[in-house]
């Protein structure tokens, strides 16, 4: 098969022949047809999430949509020829490839209303807003969430379910994005180009953060008393908010089957909806993580295998 591998951390990618995957007894095979494109992809290339030893060539790419080609002996809930989506084990090689061996607890049933360049954009992002705001921060209705970064991938997930939950929800973003994201569901926006939000935020129940750094000191200033900051970057000084009286939560997303069923039902009844900032062909996948690496882009970066 055709694969988008580096050689070593610090590499580029190169699209060279890759043996086909085997398949596991729990996996299932997957013929890919296209992979989301994720921070986490070019940190991984790069060395700076090296995580599990990986051998060489390694593929990346942790999102997947797909249809079903093998399925290995204790594999359940699925048939060949199954739609599926999910989030690869980032300790395997992913997704930046024609196959790819995935657990069946790694993935769900694909939304049946979006196509799979839209599908494959929805897990890794998806889950990460979902465990977030619901399992780490329990979002309730009427509170009031401050998101960073929320015209970003995991941002403008994160909107959404806020605001299918029912709170009150900032978001930081550059002015371009501004109506784009009221037009998703948040009530104020901030420019964070011209406005110190923690000038103008005060008593929020929960600072959802992308962004780290000095953001993630500011946010602080903002959250009330009791509240919770939630980062998929890591927690700055948790001293410092321990002395505030706050809570502070890191976490990295798991690919939890259930939860994907739920994002696509809610994609399918029009709750939430996908944000595509580009679509490239996977011979294209330098080019891809470069764009993600700018930081700028408003929704997710495809890749189109099939």
């Amino acid at each position: 098969m055709k694969a988008m591998v580096f050689h070593h951390y610090g590499d580029t990618l190169h699209y060279e022949d890759m043996p086909q995957p085997e398949v596991q007894p729990d996996d299932v095979l997957v013929k890919v047809y296209a992979t989301g494109v994720n921070p986490v992809d070019w940190k991984i290339r790069e060395g700076q999430r090296k995580g599990a030893e990986r051998s060489f060539p390694s593929i990346p790419g942790w999102d997947v949509s797909g249809v079903i080609e093998q399925i290995g002996r204790d594999a359940t809930g699925f048939s060949i020829g199954d739609e599926v989506y999910g989030r690869p084990d980032s300790a395997r090689n992913g997704t930046y490839a024609q196959y790819a061996a995935v657990r069946a607890t790694e993935l769900s049933h694909k939304p049946t209303t979006v196509d799979h360049i839209a599908a494959a954009t929805i897990s890794l992002t998806g889950l990460t807003a979902w465990q977030g705001i619901f399992d780490h921060g329990q979002l309730q209705p009427g509170q009031r969430i401050l998101i960073h970064g929320a015209a970003g991938g995991v941002g403008i997930f994160a909107v959404q379910l806020a605001r299918w939950k029912g709170a009150h929800i900032i978001g930081t973003a550059s002015a371009k994005n501004i109506d784009f994201l009221k037009g998703l569901g948040a009530d104020e926006v901030i420019d964070y180009t011209s406005v110190p939000f923690e000038k103008v935020v005060r008593n929020v129940d929960m600072v959802f953060d992308t962004i780290g750094g000095d953001t993630q000191t500011k946010s602080m200033e903002v959250l009330k008393p009791g509240g919770i900051l939630v980062s998929t970057v890591g927690i700055r000084d948790k001293a410092a908010l321990e002395a505030k009286g706050l809570k502070g939560v890191q976490y990295m997303a798991q690919a939890y089957p259930d939860q994907l069923k739920q994002l696509a039902t809610l994609v399918d009844a029009g709750v939430i909806k996908t944000v595509i900032a580009a679509v490239l062909p996977l011979t294209e996948a330098q080019k891809a993580q470069d764009m993600s690496k700018e930081g700028h882009t408003r929704g997710k970066i495809a890749l189109k295998v099939v």
